[in-house]
């Protein structure tokens, strides 16, 4: 194996990634490299790429950026003993410390130590990655590269829709990202009774329709009551799910819930909004904020409903070779594709 690969780098503290030579990472006696196969562009690597505040005051400049991947081990720490060389595997991103009350606890995905892999620490836009092998989720055969790379954001869509239970509920999701549309898939899979998705982007209402059996619904063109009213929904809807951080959403979701319902809460507003928060007392509306994925309950729950007809494949529109990488972060955040997905081969 050479010591250098290639690999996608925040080399310049503006717009853009580089592609640049890497010397290969080194491991220590926990960790295993993975040869990368399959990875996702997300929304945090636009983010990365359009150097705005956050990621300015986030990401140090020289980093190799990514996180969501798939890939095949080929070397263990001497200490690894439950992985193998030639294991296909997908991994979870968020690093995380031993010594948070959180962490001790087993709430891994509380742990205020956290960092993250492509946002603060080398990532998986590259043809290696070093990950602790505490981190690394083996692949079963039914789950092939392309589908191993987006689990990282399926994780996040399944933290969300599984934090309220939804059989037999009406679910109204806002905002129709490929998070938000994954959300929705699972929402139908695990037995919800009528799914709504709003958004103002035609594209994405047509993609969430093509993956899911849901209801598209474009705010900016049609009156959610109606819909509502079509649909039999006499009172409202019982779960929200928030994912697009714009608060005329969330206002608007707010007032179609039932009284009690509940929101889980995943999209970030840009900074501070105003919220009308008599109207959720009055409303006795649940609000839970969801970040990232519970580790590892979520891996263990998507993989399931994966292997038992859970099929989100359709979100993925778009499927180019890494060097074509800026194709894809133009096409990405034009807003008019889901998933994007580089070959690393």
């Amino acid at each position: 194996m050479t010591n250098m690969m290639k690999a996608l780098v925040k080399a310049k503290p503006e717009p853009g990634l580089w592609m640049e030579n890497r010397p290969v990472p080194e491991i220590g006696p926990d960790d295993v490299l993975i040869r990368i196969k399959k990875t996702g562009i997300c929304g945090t690597d636009i983010h990365i790429w359009n150097w705005d505040a956050w990621a300015e005051r986030t990401v140090p400049v020289g980093l190799i950026t990514g996180h969501e991947f798939a890939g095949e081990i080929v070397e263990l720490g001497r200490n690894v003993t439950d992985l193998k060389i030639g294991q296909r595997c997908s991994g979870e991103g968020h690093l995380i410390g031993k010594h948070s009350r959180q962490s001790r606890s087993g709430k891994f995905h509380l742990d205020p130590e956290t960092r993250g892999v492509g946002v603060n620490e080398p990532g998986a836009f590259a043809q290696y990655l070093r990950l602790p092998a505490f981190n690394v989720v083996p692949l079963p055969d039914a789950i092939d590269d392309e589908i191993g790379a987006i689990l990282d954001p399926l994780g996040n869509a399944v933290h969300t829709a599984l934090s309220f239970d939804l059989i037999g509920e009406d679910v109204l999701i806002t905002g129709a990202g490929p998070i938000g549309i994954m959300a929705a898939a699972v929402a139908r899979h695990v037995g919800a009774r009528h799914v709504v998705i709003t958004d103002v982007n035609p594209d994405r209402l047509a993609l969430a329709a093509k993956v899911a059996d849901v209801v598209p619904v474009n705010v900016a063109q049609e009156d959610l009551k109606a819909v509502m009213a079509k649909l039999g929904m006499v009172q409202g809807f019982d779960v929200g799910m928030e994912m697009s951080g714009n608060q005329a959403a969330l206002d608007q979701m707010v007032e179609a819930l039932v009284m009690g319902g509940r929101i889980a809460l995943l999209g970030i507003p840009p900074g501070k909004s105003p919220v009308d928060w008599s109207r959720i007392v009055f409303k006795a509306i649940t609000i839970k904020g969801v970040y990232g994925r519970e580790i590892f309950e979520t891996w263990y729950k998507m993989i399931a409903m994966l292997e038992n007809g859970l099929d989100i494949r359709a979100v993925i529109t778009h499927r180019m070779k890494v060097d074509d990488f800026r194709e894809g972060f133009e096409t990405m955040r034009s807003g008019k594709s889901g998933k994007i997905v580089l070959d690393w081969t």
